[in-house]
């Protein structure tokens, strides 16, 4: 909102102008052409403002496109690109731009994150084959590029050694589909990135994988790397650092300190110094379970911060199955006898079609996240930290090749592929509530002030309404009371 006015993406990624005060729509963002395909489109969920050079202008997606709008009439700003607009499908790709966060402006800088790597040639039985994604940077006058950053490592940085088996020259993905941040001060942009793809078997690239799953820092004026942390080691669990990096400055031990707090979908929440990426409280490589398919190699550590607690729960045991009565606890335990499970970063598994056979790994959080593109947000007058998570179960398995050619098959969600947990006794989730949560955490003692069950959740099913349950959580992305 700006000087009275509200700018939205409206349902389809068009913008829209509208009088704060009244709800009176001022302006919406007219079709590039008149066409459906033009018309047609998403909620980008964001747009971004920049004060200009006496032409302030309004920044949105719509399709493949970087639009600039002028923000008194809506119209597109001719002066910029073509015709007021920057194409940002990704050469080579047979896939459209995507994103679930508006552009970032810091001064004259328009900072495009987005995802939409594709398999080269649409070929979707060679997923390891994708083309890189990247982040961008534009001239918000003229729409020139000014800088572009690779998650893939560059020949010649030594990051690009934990890429083994030459997977560096045929990775792609990894892009961040989330909100990018920036301190305009320090002239830093955070990016929050995502998975390698495919997720979920990883033996065709050995090593850590950076800069995967990782939140990067790069100067905004060159888009050269300042400094990383990686927050999964070869992902597998295609848990994207996917939360908007949020900056706030807190009080650690009598020490000021400029800090980037970043979850992502382990719902794990690092806290680093944002000049530098140290950790403000220590972050331990811990063991973790390996995996047992054959040519995989997991990690043998991850890093775990010591400061907050998990946002979400962590990994899976029959200790975690649902109580609500002896009967819906013993059905539950005979559902998990169908699958592996472990503590956090339990791997993958393989798929075993044969009847008794094991089904996968089931784990928290799940595929959809402990936390998401939607997580996160900072007073900075009690230096607290506020966030939802999820917690639903997922099920993680790779299968051997039935495809001609393939090296491994992957598959999630082995029970329904329409949802994101493995269902439990008669409906009912597989494991213990809480289902969702609201949270707040003190960031200058990284104490949690309180936690909350965030709506009824599943307490009013026939099966549970005589129980006279508490609020059990939404297990989904909802945040609301």
């Amino acid at each position: 909102m700006v000087n009275g006015v509200l700018y939205a993406s409206d349902g389809v990624g068009l913008v829209e102008a509208f009088d704060a005060k009244t709800g009176k729509t001022l302006w919406v963002q007219r079709p590039f052409a008149p066409t459906l395909a033009e018309a047609a489109g998403y909620s980008t969920r964001g747009v971004a403002y920049w004060p200009g050079d006496g032409q302030a202008r309004i920044f949105g997606y719509h399709g493949s496109y970087l639009y600039a709008l002028d923000a008194q009439s809506g119209k597109a700003c001719q002066d910029f690109g073509e015709h007021g607009r920057v194409n940002l499908r990704f050469p080579g790709s047979d896939s459209p731009f995507h994103t679930s966060g508006g552009p970032l402006i810091v001064g004259d800088v328009v900072v495009v994150g987005g995802v939409g790597g594709g398999r080269r040639g649409g070929d979707y039985g060679d997923q390891m084959k994708s083309v890189p994604e990247a982040v961008r940077a534009y001239d918000a006058k003229t729409g020139k590029p000014l800088w572009e950053f690779s998650p893939m490592p560059a020949k010649g940085d030594p990051a690009r050694e934990t890429w083994g088996a030459g997977s560096a020259d045929v990775a792609g993905g990894m892009g961040p589909y989330g909100t990018l941040s920036a301190d305009e001060q320090l002239g830093y942009v955070y990016l929050p990135l995502k998975t390698p793809t495919p997720p979920v078997w990883g033996g065709w690239r050995p090593g850590d994988n950076l800069y995967s799953t990782s939140l990067v820092a790069v100067d905004v004026h060159t888009g050269k790397k300042v400094w990383y942390f990686q927050l999964v080691h070869h992902d597998l669990w295609h848990w994207d650092a996917a939360a908007p990096p949020i900056l706030g400055d807190i009080t650690v031990d009598g020490h000021r300190i400029k800090a980037v707090m970043q979850t992502g979908k382990n719902a794990l929440l690092y806290t680093l110094d944002r000049v530098t990426g140290k950790p403000v409280w220590p972050i331990v490589e811990r063991p973790v379970p390996q995996s047992t398919i054959p040519g995989e190699h997991s990690a043998a550590t991850q890093p775990f911060p010591t400061r907050p607690a998990p946002l979400a729960h962590q990994g899976f045991t029959p200790d975690d199955v649902i109580d609500f009565t002896p009967q819906l606890h013993d059905e539950a335990l005979e559902i998990i006898k169908r699958y592996n499970y472990g503590p956090a970063f339990t791997p993958p598994s393989l798929y075993d079609s044969a009847p008794g056979g094991k089904k996968g790994t089931l784990t928290m959080p799940g595929t959809d996240g402990g936390c998401n593109w939607n997580c996160g947000a900072f007073d900075p007058e009690t230096d607290t930290y506020y966030t939802i998570a999820v917690n639903v179960v997922a099920d993680y398995a790779a299968e051997k090749p039935t495809t001609d050619g393939a090296t491994m098959e992957w598959r999630m969600r082995e029970d329904d592929p329409t949802v994101w947990m493995v269902p439990g006794p008669q409906g009912l989730p597989l494991n213990k509530p809480p289902y969702g949560v609201l949270e707040a955490i003190n960031m200058d003692t990284g104490e949690f002030r309180w936690q909350v069950p965030n709506g009824d959740g599943p307490r009013d099913n026939p099966l549970l309404k005589d129980l006279h349950l508490p609020r059990l959580g939404l297990p989904g992305r909802a945040a609301r009371w």
